[in-house]
């Protein structure tokens, strides 16, 4: 077609994507390598990008000559010339001189790919694997990043010292890579599963139904279920012209006594949840939820991402956020107000995102909840924390033989048959479809419904201006606007109508009266 063209184009890359099978980092083995297999996971560190030496001219000391030799990308040792190809000069040795401006280099970058937290078996280390990215694939993708990587699956030998050992270290030289679109509600929905939802959502008793679908096997506790249901969908994330972000996702908090069902509600949470994680916090550090510096092998720093940025435009479940050190808790303040964690150290100077819900479950200071005391006193977190959460609950075990009988039948019908006695309206799989599809719709505020949550601030404020026992900000008035967006969505509703503020206002109510 155009030989000029042609000509002019020293090399050309055939990129393979899309291959039918899709291998998971733990089923690969012996019988891939030199074969082009395709992954699905999660890039956690990403190396500075090196240029490396494709083919090298050495100039000759003895007599000038040029000589050039090809260099075997797989390699990393440089090949060297034996002898002058000049027939007068013909030497040989260590007579050879790299010519650095003369030789072609190309781009080089490692990246390190870990299984999607949702892939994992439980009980099992995430297992790891290296990359190679070259020439136009480099800085494709950062930590955090979910992609599709295509390539040959190589292997280098091991050394110990100066022996080589029998063993290979795998790694995968990148034919292709795209990045997976960073929005689970990029899911692909069929024509016929968005008429169902569209009929589903033209039902008066859709959020009763969403409701009873989350954690069906736990009895009760339907506030608490309400506040996940807009845990899950959260609001419109908005900037401003000025470049201030408002997030749109909602954070909730569990205070509860022993045995409220806190723990299995989380772990539900991040089920349901199209991206979700679940971490306690005694065993979770600073570095290990927001972003870790690690040294290289080869001595540059990377970074590597944590939960909060793995979590990214997901829900972040923390289980027992009270037991963990105040040093580490400081570290999620930045990821739940500015949804960004910052990191600066060892000379690196970063930013990632973290837009993820949070979902945390705590226990009273004293091990019960003291109703005698204030709410501040029977909790051990800071109010610096607290104002960061949209709804806090808490969950007081009191005995009362109606609820207690009711709750008695609902655990053994559990364990007896296996499954809850009433089945939920929503299956688990076209919930988890159904809360990706409705956060695409992105509803809009009306003046009447403005008008409700604006009255409902202003005598909250009033009322705790005189009695001071929990101190609401302007904070809680976003709070309110992001709920009311949260249950529009649930109905796949354009529009916000005055009776989403009226329901959130309730549960807002609730959430304080306690």
């Amino acid at each position: 077609e155009a030989p000029e063209h042609a000509s002019s184009l020293e090399d050309f890359y055939a990129r393979v994507t899309n291959l039918p099978i899709i291998t998971s980092l733990r089923e690969v083995r012996a019988s891939n390598l030199g074969r082009l297999i395709m992954l699905d996971a999660i890039v956690v560190r990403a190396s500075v990008v090196k240029p490396m030496l494709k083919k090298a001219v050495f100039k000759c000391a003895v007599c000038g000559a040029p000589i050039e030799v090809k260099q075997d990308t797989r390699i990393r040792i440089m090949k060297r010339p034996d002898r002058c190809p000049n027939p007068s000069c013909r030497a040989r040795g260590k007579s050879f001189q790299l010519d650095e401006e003369a030789s072609t280099f190309i781009d080089l970058q490692g990246i390190g790919l870990q299984e999607k937290p949702e892939d994992l078996p439980a009980g099992q280390l995430p297992r790891m694997l290296e990359i190679r990215l070259t020439e136009d694939l480099v800085d494709r993708a950062r930590p955090g990043d979910r992609v599709y990587v295509t390539g040959i699956l190589s292997s280098v030998q091991e050394r110990m010292g100066e022996a080589a050992l029998r063993t290979f270290r795998p790694y995968l030289e990148a034919v292709s890579l795209e990045t997976a679109s960073k929005e689970p509600e990029a899911l692909t929905t069929t024509a016929d599963e968005e008429k169902k939802f569209r009929q589903m959502a033209s039902s008066p008793f859709i959020h009763r139904q969403i409701i009873e679908s989350i954690a069906p096997s736990i009895y009760g506790l339907e506030d608490v279920k309400e506040a996940v249901m807009y845990l899950l969908l959260g609001g419109n994330t908005k900037e401003f012209p000025d470049g201030v972000r408002v997030r749109g996702d909602v954070n909730v908090l569990l205070v509860g006594d022993p045995g409220t069902a806190k723990s299995v509600l989380l772990q539900n949470v991040s089920k349901i949840s199209p991206r979700g994680l679940y971490t306690s916090g005694r065993g979770s550090t600073a570095a290990g939820l927001t972003a870790a510096v690690m040294r290289e092998k080869a001595g540059g720093m990377v970074l590597e991402a944590g939960a909060m940025v793995l979590a990214d435009r997901g829900v972040c479940c923390i289980d027992e956020i009270d037991k963990m050190r105040p040093e580490d808790r400081v570290a999620i303040h930045e990821a739940m107000a500015q949804q960004t964690v910052s990191v600066a150290k060892g000379g690196i100077v970063a930013t990632l995102n973290a837009r993820t819900a949070v979902m945390a479950a705590a226990n009273p200071s004293l091990g019960r909840y003291d109703s005698f005391r204030t709410f501040p006193e029977n909790v051990n977190l800071p109010v610096t924390i607290l104002s960061r959460f949209d709804l806090i609950f808490i969950l007081k075990d009191v005995p009362d033989a109606e609820q207690d009988r009711k709750i008695s039948d609902h655990i053994l019908s559990l364990h007896s048959t296996g499954a809850p006695s009433i089945s939920p309206p929503i299956p688990p799989d076209v919930l988890r479809k159904y809360v990706s599809y409705a956060k695409r719709i992105r509803p809009e505020m009306t003046p009447e419904t403005m008008k409700v949550l604006e009255n409902f601030f202003l005598a909250t404020r009033a009322v705790y201006d005189q009695t001071s026992t929990v101190t609401i900000t302007a904070r809680q008035l976003e709070s309110l606007i992001r709920l009311t967006e949260a249950r529009a969505r649930a109905a796949l509703r354009e529009t916000v109508a005055p009776e989403d503020a009226g329901a959130v206002v309730m549960l807002m109510k609730k959430s304080l009266s306690q």
